[in-house]
């Protein structure tokens, strides 16, 4: 994904909009929103939001499980596997 294709400035955002949106749902390619010369805002179609916030769910979760092990908060794998099969032999 390039920004540099898809800078518009505010004033065009506010009198293109249903263009804008037309292109982002069909093209699924943020735009860079800038005011003033500054980057400001991107907007983005929404199944491609909802899939960002899938994928930061899921670094988190990892990164959550990397300081666990970092921490040693966790038991082998044949512990786990030998509890289960416990569990299901009762």
């Amino acid at each position: 994904m390039k920004f540099s294709t898809q800078v518009k400035p505010i004033s065009y955002l506010k009198s293109h909009a249903a263009e804008i949106v037309k292109v982002i749902s069909e093209s699924r390619e943020p735009m860079l929103i800038t005011q003033n010369g500054e980057a400001k805002l991107v907007v983005m179609d929404v199944r491609s939001y909802e899939e960002h916030e899938e994928t930061l769910a899921l670094l988190k979760i990892l990164a959550l499980g990397n300081c666990d092990i970092e921490q040693a908060h966790f038991r082998p794998a044949h512990e786990v596997f030998a509890e289960l099969d416990k569990e299901d032999a009762e």
